[in-house]
């Protein structure tokens, strides 16, 4: 049990910016960053990069791509511009957004905007060109890093969709996942330390910095949904919004199933991502105020009494038995607290597996480009190290 809340930065005692310690009236001003990026098939280690950025500021606005500039830079995007600038407006740390941004990031778009500084992971983005996209605001000195999310790329989650096994979340050793990354994630020169696949470990640390431990308080609403939430993309964003609508203070808790019982009613590959994964995506959400992790199945009495719960929703999509043949939500029904969502949005998780499967050739372009692009830059960079390296000695001989 995860508890998460989506008014992170109301809580009393917050040492982070933009908590009551670091307030803006206990500040000569108030500081804003700028992280812009394409945020294509979104995941934990997008929101991550988010969460530190916040870390760094008062006020946090997240600069968003469109597909025609995404297109010429880097290949197609899975998800459309307006996809993307939603998934992107529910990560809980970000306070505005801005769509259409230029993929270079300049001082201008800097100050049109009032920002101090752009944050952006400890990898790097290129151009169509192979110049680096934040070449201008690194040499003026408004830019800062932050850490890359280990564990997590848009290479590994497409291996995945791409592999019909129920065990490719411990796979990496599989030589059917290996030939995946090798034709996906690696350029004919040789591997770029950016685009790639590694092993994701879960800690409780990043479970807390995920989690904001807001607990439900009197006059709270609290909203019970469950699911596998795998690939947490823009559907999951419209139910989740929708279930929000219910009620004037809903506190929404997320009941996470364990992947063995994602994978019993969902079958071939699912879960994309394993439970781990999930919980982070899911945390993520400003709508979620806290996440069951592994919960059970059948939504009964014990779950429903312990959590005070007083609604218990589920989306348009088919609701599968439990192992005996039974409803799991029969007991919420009994108490007549169960409610059908419709999100006005069907698209599921087996949509984005299709579109994945449908363009994998273009995928598989992209990355080889993209990490080429990236080789070509470390050899440029070696060279002017050595290079460097050559004059300093030969001054220190003279």
């Amino acid at each position: 049990m995860i508890k998460n809340g989506h008014h992170a930065n109301e809580e009393a005692g917050s040492t982070e910016p933009g908590g009551s310690a670091c307030s803006p009236a206990k500040r000569k001003r108030v500081v804003r960053v700028w992280c812009d990026g394409c945020y294509d098939m979104v995941h934990y280690g997008h929101s991550n990069q988010l969460r530190q950025a916040k870390a760094m500021a008062d006020h946090l606005i997240v600069g968003v791509h469109t597909d025609d500039e995404i297109a010429k830079h880097k290949g197609p995007p899975v998800f459309t511009q307006e996809e993307r600038y939603k998934i992107v407006r529910s990560i809980k740390w970000v306070d505005e957004i801005v769509e259409a941004v230029p993929y270079v990031t300049t001082l201008a778009t800097l100050d049109k905007y009032n920002c101090d500084f752009c944050v952006h992971g400890d990898d790097i983005t290129l151009t169509a060109e192979g110049k680096d996209s934040y070449e201008e605001v690194k040499r003026e000195g408004r830019y800062r890093e932050c850490k890359r999310t280990q564990g997590v790329s848009t290479t590994d989650l497409v291996g995945r969709m791409l592999l019909m096994t129920k065990t490719h979340h411990s796979n990496l050793d599989n030589p059917d996942y290996q030939q995946h990354t090798d034709n996906f994630g690696k350029s004919p020169k040789g591997n770029s330390p950016w685009t790639g696949v590694s092993q994701f470990l879960q800690t409780s640390q990043k479970i807390i910095q995920f989690a904001s431990g807001k607990e439900p308080q009197p006059g709270d609403t609290i909203i019970y949904v469950a699911g596998a939430f795998d690939l947490f993309h823009i559907g999951h964003v419209d139910f989740l919004e929708m279930v929000y609508k219910q009620a004037e203070r809903p506190y929404i808790i997320v009941g996470l199933h364990f992947d063995q019982e994602v994978n019993r009613y969902k079958g071939k590959n699912y879960p994309i991502m394993n439970i781990h994964e999930r919980t982070l995506s899911v945390l993520a959400c400003r709508y979620v105020s806290e996440v069951v992790i592994g919960a059970p199945y059948a939504v009964g009495k014990d779950l429903l009494d312990h959590f005070k719960v007083d609604m218990v929703c589920h989306g348009k999509t088919e609701v599968f038995p439990d192992k005996d043949g039974s409803d799991p939500y029969a007991e919420p029904k009994k108490r007549e607290i169960f409610r059908t969502i419709d999100s006005g949005n069907n698209l599921t998780t087996d949509d984005i597996v299709q579109r994945i499967i449908a363009n994998r050739l273009q995928y598989e372009a992209r990355n080889q480009k993209k990490e080429a692009r990236e080789v070509a830059l470390i050899e440029t960079l070696k060279r002017k190290e050595q290079q460097d390296q050559s004059e300093a000695a030969a001054h220190a001989a003279q």
